[in-house]
Formats: C-alpha cells, sequence, structure tokens
C-alpha cells in the first residue's frame, strides 16, 4: 500500500513476507528511506532493534521548479524592456517625438538664442569698436578689459548695453529658425547618407542651409546693433537708428552685407557644427543629456570657427558701420557695398594685419556665446522631450 504527497512516499507492505524478509531497501534513484518502525522500536527496547520496519518513508526529489523558472524569465523580459526603453529614451532625446519635434526645436533655439546674445553683449560691443578700421584716437584699446573699462568710466555704465532691445527681438525668431532648420535637415541628411549614423557631410550642409534662414531674419537687427555701438554714435535709440537708415540709405541698407555675412557665417557655421558634432562623439558617444560636454564642445566648436572666419566678419563689420573716417581717408564717397569691395578697401586700410583686428574679442565673444547656446538648447531639448515621454506614459 504506498501513500504520496508533495514528493514524500510512504510505502506499507502488505504481506508478512514483506516484513520478515524486508531490512528496509531503498527504492528509487536519489531518494531517501527511513525505516520509521525499527527506530521506534529500539528506542523502547534492545530486543526490538533487529525487527523489520513495519513501512518505509520514501522522500523524492522535487520537480523542476517551474515556477521559479517562470519568475526569473519575466524577470529577465522586464529587464531587456527596460534597457529597451532607457535606449530608446536616449534616442528621443537626441532627436525628440516626431510629432513635437519642430516646434520643440524652436523654442528651446529662440531661448538659447536670446540668452547667448543678452549674456555676451558687452564683449559684443566690444569687438565691434575693436574692427573698427580707422578708430577715434579715444577709441583705440589694448584689449579686451580695457576697453570695457574705459567704455563704461568715459560714456556710462549702460553704454555697452546700448543696442540690446533689438538684439534680442532679432535672435528669438532667427535661432528658432536656425535650430529647427538644423535639426530637420541634419536627421534627413543623415538618413540618407549614413543610416542610423552620424555623418559630419550632413551636420555641415545642414548648418549651412540653416544659416540661410537665421541670417535673413538677423541681419536688420545687426546693422542697427552694430551702428549703436560704434564709438561716438548719433543713435541713442533703435527706432531713430532705424529710421534715419530707411530715410537716408533705403531699405537696401539693411541687406547691404547679407552676401557677406552669409560668406563669413556659412563656413562658419559649417566648421561650428562638425567641430561641435566630433567633439560631442569623443565625449559624449551615447548622446546622453550631459552639460559639461555640451558647454565644452560649444565653446570649442565656437573658438575654432571665430578664428577661421575673423577676416570674413572685419569685412562685414564695415559694410554694417560704413566708416566714415575710413571711408574718407581713401576717398571714397558714397556707400560702399559689396564683399570684393569690402575686401579691396580693408586690404588698402591695413593690409592683411587688417583681416584679423579684433580676433581676439571675437573668440573671446564666441566660446563663452556658444557654449551658452548649445547648454541652454540642449537642456531645453531634455525637458521637453522629458515632459513629453512623462505626459505619454501617464495615459
Amino acid at each position: 500500500m504506498e501513500f504520496e504527497n508533495d514528493g514524500v512516499r510512504i510505502e506499507v507492505p502488505e504481506r508478512p513476507e514483506a516484513i520478515a524478509n524486508g531490512n528496509g531497501k531503498a527504492s528509487g534513484g536519489g531518494s531517501s528511506s527511513i525505516a520509521a518502525g525499527s527506530v521506534a522500536g529500539a528506542r523502547k527496547s534492545p530486543a526490538l532493534a533487529s525487527a523489520p520496519p513495519l513501512f518505509h518513508i520514501l522522500v523524492k526529489p522535487p520537480s523542476p521548479p517551474s515556477r521559479l523558472l517562470n519568475i526569473m524569465d519575466n524577470f529577465s523580459d522586464e529587464k531587456n524592456n527596460s534597457s529597451s526603453s532607457s535606449s530608446n529614451g536616449e534616442v528621443e532625446y537626441e532627436s525628440l517625438p516626431e510629432t513635437a519635434s519642430t516646434s520643440t526645436h524652436m523654442i528651446a533655439g529662440a531661448v538659447a538664442g536670446v540668452l547667448e546674445h543678452c549674456v555676451m553683449y558687452p564683449i559684443d560691443c566690444v569687438k565691434t569698436r575693436m574692427q573698427s578700421l580707422q578708430p577715434d584716437p579715444a577709441a583705440r584699446y589694448r584689449n579686451v578689459m580695457d576697453a570695457l573699462k574705459r567704455i563704461v568710466r568715459t560714456e556710462g555704465f549702460w553704454r555697452p548695453m546700448r543696442g540690446l532691445n533689438v538684439t534680442a527681438t532679432g535672435a528669438g525668431p532667427a535661432h528658432a529658425l536656425y535650430f529647427a532648420c538644423y535639426e530637420k535637415i541634419k536627421k534627413t541628411l543623415s538618413d540618407t547618407i549614413h543610416p542610423g549614423g552620424n555623418s559630419h557631410i550632413a551636420n555641415g550642409a545642414a548648418g549651412c542651409v540653416a544659416t540661410l534662414f537665421h541670417d535673413a531674419a538677423m541681419n536688420p537687427a545687426e546693422v542697427v546693433k552694430q551702428r549703436m555701438q560704434m564709438y561716438n554714435s548719433p543713435y541713442k535709440r533703435v527706432l531713430d537708428c532705424m529710421r534715419t537708415v530707411w530715410k537716408n540709405e533705403g531699405a537696401g541698407a539693411f541687406y547691404r552685407s547679407y552676401t557677406t555675412q552669409l560668406t563669413m557665417n556659412i563656413p562658419f557655421q559649417a566648421v561650428h557644427f562638425m567641430t561641435y558634432e566630433f567633439l560631442q562623439e569623443k565625449l559624449n558617444p551615447h548622446r546622453q543629456y550631459n552639460p559639461s560636454s555640451h558647454m565644452l564642445s560649444g565653446a570649442m566648436a565656437g573658438a575654432v570657427s571665430a578664428a577661421v572666419t575673423t577676416p570674413l566678419d572685419v569685412c562685414k563689420t564695415l559694410l554694417n558701420t560704413q566708416e566714415s573716417l575710413a571711408l574718407n581717408s581713401l576717398n571714397i564717397s558714397g556707400h560702399l557695398s559689396g564683399m570684393a569691395n569690402a575686401f579691396r578697401t580693408v586690404y588698402r586700410l591695413g593690409g592683411i594685419p587688417a583681416y584679423f583686428k579684433g580676433v581676439q574679442a571675437r573668440v573671446i565673444y564666441q566660446m563663452p556665446s556658444t557654449a551658452i547656446a548649445w547648454s541652454v538648447y540642449e537642456f531645453f531639448k531634455y525637458f521637453i522631450s522629458k515632459h513629453h515621454r512623462e505626459r505619454r506614459s501617464t495615459y
């Protein structure tokens, strides 16, 4: 007779012969047998120690732990899903959700552009003055700090900030178009040239096309800003400057330097974006939100591109400001226009060194400027995309 429950089996012999002949045999591989009757008898009397057992208790090995295996499989699946969603989270941060990508890039770009120009505006004022080809003796500065101190001491504390309002007004829409266009074109070209990867050609081409839209929106603000930044500028307010330029020089004056600006900014932005993306591959290969890598990559990209394109910036400044002292010294009447004329005029006024006037101020301006722009832009990309994912997960 046998009884079994949860791997424990009790065998009770039915015939007396089994009791007489059995001494407690183990049966089944790996099973253990306990002669319960003999143990009980041995405790009562030595005479019964050799008596055969009345029954056997056999303990079988447990069955395969299917429930535990299922739990482990579920845990493994959850872990894989978690890794996949984490990976997807990184991709979403870099490319952002398709339904919100354009608006997100435009908002982030506008905020980054306004902050960049506002924070660095005093240095921008110094850069404009140091690029002057025939400066007034009172406006000749040794370096950036000397220029700032003298401007504040002789012209007032707020003088380096004159024209900031028109710059901020132009920087918002200009950078919104700039970053939205860059991200869209970069993704499209990268998917075509190097599917699933990063393409430096796509980055450079996207930066060049984005510059067309940025400069179209920003050029009028640049003209007004630089005229207000010059030493002994006759303009006290933005509207006064705009009305005077429109009345005396026509609407074309606001875009007189557009071709030169494009000639400068297209190589500037190509070098800028390629350098930034290259440094991100080295410093932040997984493309996660990393403020320090964004700031360092932005600063280095700004410094390299600013130094390379300084000669073009000097020509742009000359076209924007129409320096009367410089033009009169060469007996140039009327208004100077065209990139080729600007290049020739700069060379006649100072030779090769004239093309690099203000290079120190330009690099000092661009390094923190691009660092601020990229760090703010990447932060808003991260913040808005994270908010989008959290809102989506609640539904």
